[in-house]
């Protein structure tokens, strides 16, 4: 590679890395800015919009139960066969329960419901403001003195805040609901043998931690859903481009911090 080819990679690099740092910039003061909305605003009589919180709660909650609950038994199903296959040569099957229901809790059931709504609510999010940002519907919220933070960002972020943990309950439920159905039906293990198996390897600090974990899923499907919106640039490509980051991106950042709260969670404490 010669001189300039090494110029213009190196360019490339530093336009990435200064479009990446205002993207970073610019996101985290719309998180700072749905902070104070959300909590510091109540206490001065700026009243969150419940009413929109619902319809949310509805749109990204309710709605997300069949496909959120189809997945989580067929993971269900999947760990129980692979257990039992692991534990079978060594006359253990029982302890397939203990698996199930620990990876289903701690891991499996906040990360894939966290992924399957990413890509179910927090594109539509981000396409629904994408395509008001486009028709300059924005645009009309600050002529009429509305902050568009409060008045979309906001309600989409406390429904994603409060449904997420409720999924996921849901999942974990349903996902060891799956892992007994193999256990039981193909092992011939004893329902009651099952259950104390179960609960002898779940403890409360699993639920817990499992419920922060989505929680914190949950703030960050909202915002980069809404902030990709909002930040639309051009028409329906542009609705387009940023509907797929914000999934790509949200499905990245679960990742990311899943494997920060396992190391929080699990190895210091």
């Amino acid at each position: 590679m010669n001189s300039s080819g090494i110029l213009t990679a190196l360019e490339r690099i530093g336009r990435g890395t200064l479009q990446l740092l205002k993207e970073i910039d610019a996101y985290s003061r719309l998180v700072g800015t749905v902070l104070y909305w959300t909590v510091a605003a109540p206490f001065r009589r700026q009243k969150i919009r419940w009413r929109a919180t619902i319809e949310q709660m509805v749109a990204a909650g309710l709605r997300s139960i069949p496909i959120v609950s189809l997945i989580a038994f067929f993971v269900g199903l999947i760990l129980g066969m692979q257990a039992a296959y692991q534990l079978k040569p060594f006359g253990a099957v029982r302890y397939m329960a203990n698996l199930v229901g620990v990876s289903v809790t701690r891991e499996l059931g906040p990360m894939l419901t966290a992924i399957i709504v990413a890509g179910r609510s927090g594109s539509a999010m981000a396409a629904e403001i994408a395509t008001m940002k486009v028709s300059e519907e924005i645009d009309a919220l600050w002529t009429m003195g509305l902050n568009p933070v409060p008045f979309l960002v906001v309600p989409r972020v406390v429904a994603m805040a409060i449904m997420l943990p409720c999924l996921t309950l849901l999942a974990d439920f349903i996902g060891i609901i799956g892992g007994a159905l193999v256990g039981i039906g193909f092992e011939s293990i004893h329902p009651w043998v099952y259950y104390t198996q179960t609960a002898d390897a779940l403890v409360m600090k699993d639920l817990i931690t499992g419920l922060i974990k989505s929680g914190v899923f949950a703030v960050l499907i909202a915002t980069i859903g809404c902030y990709q919106g909002l930040m639309v640039e051009g028409g329906a490509e542009g609705v387009g481009r940023r509907t797929t980051a914000s999934v790509v991106t949200s499905i990245f950042m679960i990742i990311v911090a899943d494997v920060f709260f396992t190391a929080l969670f699990y190895s210091t404490f």
